[in-house]
């Protein structure tokens, strides 16, 4: 069983789930791709991959999404061009990224330099004294329907993890366009 806090919706409690699965492989990791697919359809059109992901004993009648790993993310092609690459099946009704990135506060904003390049902006992040790391986790629904997770590195504790539709709305579009036509 989960210690997947009761969320609200679906999508919420899939953004947890994942929150928690990523928590429990610890910090440092690589960006992890999911599809998301509705729990009821897998076990009805998927009975074996269903009793595999240990969801064969559930209700049958129980709502929600169940998130599926996909394949690693190549090393070294930047997030957004790889998602670019992503076209999903019909029976993916959604899909979720968990990534960890160091974010500094608003009030850090003024005091970036300009005109740095990518590389030397990421530099300047890492070596300043308000940064945080943390790790994102953002879920779109083909519909357009959209949560997200955010965990401080620092405040590493299920009872810490922010939640909301806007937390991170750059990520949010990147993965709603895998499923423009």
């Amino acid at each position: 069983m989960s210690n997947t806090p009761m969320a609200a919706n679906p999508l919420t409690r899939a953004v947890l789930e994942i929150d928690e699965y990523a928590s429990g492989l610890g910090w440092d990791q690589p960006a992890r791709l999911f599809a998301l697919v509705d729990t009821a359809r897998l076990r009805v059109q998927e009975p074996a991959l269903a009793a595999q992901l240990g969801l064969a004993d559930e209700q049958a009648t129980t709502t929600g999404l169940t998130p599926i790993e996909q394949d690693e993310i190549p090393a070294g092609k930047p997030l957004d061009e790889f998602l670019a690459t992503i076209a999903w099946p019909d029976a993916v009704v959604g899909c979720a990224l968990t990534v960890e990135r160091l974010m500094l506060p608003p009030s850090a904003e003024a005091s970036v330099p300009s005109g740095l390049s990518e590389k030397k902006l990421a530099a300047w992040v890492a070596a300043h004294p308000d940064r945080q790391e943390v790790r994102m986790t953002v879920a779109v629904l083909r519909d357009g329907t959209r949560d997200s997770a955010v965990r401080l590195r620092e405040k590493d504790a299920a009872t810490e993890v922010l939640t909301g539709s806007g937390l991170v709305p750059g990520l949010a579009e990147a993965l709603s366009a895998t499923f423009a036509d």
